[in-house]
């Protein structure tokens, strides 16, 4: 992910609209840039949802500049919702967007899956920010335990990165490595990633 650079552009009002729950709400968002040499700017917004609400999305601007179909596609879709969570401050889903003219989610997988497909060398690296941990994103009956070190490679489970509640890159930063790289990746604007 050496080739992209994540910078945070200010804030912008957002008019009424649907947020995750489908619920009508205004909201501020933060803006982020993300810059790839040779390749038009994409914008991130995290929206702060007057309801409570927060999520993630790529945002499609008036213009759109000329750019694949899967990616393009991907601008208002596969929103990532940002939760609160008891006794863990804030978890975004592991959920992957899968690159295509039609881009759909995938929830569940094997932890050396996620990791193969969003980048072990990321993700170790998100995780070593302060009070961020990969973990399931749901109880079970018998725990699971999540290892970048060693990823599990025999269930499948749906995965969530939790963060502190000051942290606002972290989310920014796996939402890029969850939603985005993979199509980037599939439109060869990143180079595939190198696995083990």
């Amino acid at each position: 992910m050496d080739q992209l650079r994540l910078q945070r552009e200010g804030t912008a009002r957002k008019d009424c609209a649907g947020t995750c729950s489908g619920v009508q709400s205004a909201g501020t968002a933060d803006v982020w840039q993300v810059r790839l040499p040779g390749r038009p700017l994409l914008t991130i917004h995290d929206t702060r949802w007057d309801n409570g609400e927060r999520d993630l999305v790529l945002y499609q601007p008036a213009v759109v500049p000329e750019m694949p179909a899967p990616l393009s596609n991907l601008h208002n879709r596969r929103r990532a919702g940002i939760q609160p969570t008891p006794g863990r401050e804030l978890r975004i889903m592991g959920w992957v967007a899968v690159p295509g003219d039609r881009p759909r989610f995938k929830k569940a997988f094997t932890t050396a899956t996620l990791a193969d497909v969003c980048g072990l060398d990321d993700l170790r690296h998100l995780i070593t920010r302060p009070g961020v941990t990969l973990d399931a994103a749901f109880s079970r009956p018998e725990p699971l335990l999540i290892d970048l070190e060693r990823p599990q490679d025999t269930d499948s489970l749906q995965h969530a990165l939790y963060f502190p509640r000051h942290d606002a890159e972290t989310p920014v930063m796996f939402f890029i490595l969850s939603r985005i790289a993979p199509t980037l990746r599939h439109i060869g604007w990143l180079p595939d990633l190198v696995r083990a």
